[in-house]
């Protein structure tokens, strides 16, 4: 079964570029159609969908965040990451990563996510 485990700083300033890491375990990255996402939960906005890496390595983000946003992966580690630039505290949100099987299907989601706080 798949499981994932996001990880990153608690804490960050205003302005500056946040990382967070999704390792993944029991599956592969490259595993054939299935997609790899980061979404957001806060409590001013709900669940935000911030984009996703496919199996071949094709990015797709959502446009209101995609000048701030890069998504990449490590293949030999088997992990996803994040990078959030200019962050405000309105980025302030639990990050969870999940996963689809196929294009279309539900998103799983494996974690418990990762709070980061942006506060001076």
């Amino acid at each position: 079964q798949v499981q994932l485990q996001e990880s990153g700083p608690a804490l960050v300033k205003p302005s500056q570029t946040v990382s967070l890491i999704c390792d993944v375990s029991g599956g592969s990255i490259t595993t054939g159609f299935s997609a790899w996402s980061w979404f957001r939960a806060s409590s001013g906005v709900g669940l935000e969908w911030i984009g996703y890496i496919d199996y071949r390595g094709e990015v797709y983000n959502n446009p209101s965040l995609k000048s701030r946003t890069s998504i990449s992966r490590d293949t030999s580690k088997n992990q996803i990451t994040l990078q959030l630039s200019s962050v405000t505290p309105e980025d302030t949100a639990v990050y969870f990563c999940a996963r689809a099987h196929a294009p279309g299907a539900n998103w799983f989601f494996g974690g418990q996510g990762t709070q980061v706080t942006v506060s001076s």
